[in-house]
């Protein structure tokens, strides 16, 4: 069993810790889209925020505290956890612990050891506890693994990925803390992401360089940061997580025998988000003029290349599989141990760039 399904065909209870960015703008409008879910309580202690709670879900429930939801775990089929991330272990193992399946956002843990800890309680309680890696469902991963599967590279020789922003002032708040015990930092918050659609891609990885530095004044912890995987399928990654490009990279240069591929631009589902757009018709689709490229021996900057129309990106999938897996009817979509799987990588890499050496795992 992986969840608590409710009543046929009554929509899942769900509560939902933490109403910031990721709350309100990925998990709380993502939840009210999906069939089979019901948004019921957000937690925030901020006034502004429960305000901001009650204008866009009208029949909400607010909190103030997650010991007020647990209060009510009988009345709730899941928890989902979008509070700072150095709060996802304690507030999952309590959810678990009152018989409640998780989804909690990346990270979710500081180690692959608590990840796995994490794992362990949910398969003894027989409760679903999935990880929200999203940008599995962005438009240009989905078409990459399209190209994949369908052979259009050849053999992949080399997988380029860069997450890139420009942001030269520091914006403040926990995510930029060098406290280690709030894990902030883009080695667990970019690096997430593209060490995850690394291991998706192409497996597990045999060793592990990094390179990892503080750049803007006054910050505290790592802002632009590079990553060297060797897969074991002989795969090399190199991924780039950065607040500090001020020209940014391709999303994706995939080298092969046959053919390479290359695209530009982040997939919009999160900007549509962030303006209030919600999921429907035309949703997660890109202009042609950001189509990618795949060719051999030519430019996609002069035009070269052959353009790959790009798939819509779907991050409404993410909550109608894991809607399913409450229900026995298909794959937790990102389990535990698969996001200990990317921290084992991303412990590798705060070693190697501490050290300055390559990390066999």
């Amino acid at each position: 069993m992986t969840g608590t399904p409710g009543t046929p065909g009554t929509p899942l209870r769900v509560g939902l810790v933490g109403y910031g960015l990721a709350g309100s703008v990925f998990h709380a409008p993502l939840i009210a889209a999906t069939e089979g879910l019901r948004l019921d309580t957000v937690v925030t202690s901020n006034p502004e925020r429960q305000r901001q709670a009650r204008t866009e879900f009208p029949d909400v429930r607010v909190a103030a505290t997650p010991e007020e939801l647990f209060d009510r775990a009988a009345e709730l089929d899941l928890i989902v956890i979008a509070s700072p991330n150095k709060t996802h272990v304690p507030l999952a193992t309590t959810a678990l612990k009152a018989g409640l399946p998780v989804v909690v956002d990346k990270p979710v843990a500081g180690t692959a050891a608590e990840a796995r800890e994490l794992a362990a309680l949910a398969e003894e309680r027989g409760l679903l506890l999935s990880v929200f890696q999203n940008r599995r469902w962005d438009n240009d991963f989905l078409t990459l693994q399209q190209l994949l599967a369908e052979g259009e590279l050849g053999d992949v020789w080399r997988f380029e990925s860069r997450f890139e922003r420009w942001r030269p002032r520091l914006k403040g708040g926990w995510r930029e803390s060098g406290d280690p015990a709030e894990i902030g930092g883009l080695l667990y918050d970019l690096g997430s992401h593209v060490v995850d659609q690394a291991l998706t891609l192409f497996g597990p990885v045999t060793t592990v360089y990094a390179e990892s530095v503080v750049r803007r004044a006054g910050a505290e912890t790592d802002d632009d940061t590079f990553f060297a995987l060797t897969h074991a399928n002989g795969v090399r990654s190199h991924l780039y997580a950065s607040a500090t490009a001020a020209q940014l990279g391709p999303r994706f240069r995939v080298l092969g025998s046959k053919a390479g591929y290359v695209k530009y631009g982040l997939d919009p589902q999160e900007a549509d988000l962030r303006e209030g757009r919600r999921p429907g018709a035309g949703w997660g689709t890109e202009p042609e003029e950001l189509y990618g490229r795949i060719g051999a021996g030519e430019s996609p900057l002069t035009g070269g290349g052959t353009p790959v129309p790009t798939l819509p990106g779907d991050y409404p999938a993410y909550y109608a599989a894991v809607t399913r897996a409450l229900n026995d009817d298909g794959p937790n979509p990102v389990t535990a141990l698969e996001a200990a799987a990317a921290l084992d990588v991303i412990e590798a890499a705060r070693r190697s760039a501490r050290d300055g050496v390559a990390v066999t795992l």
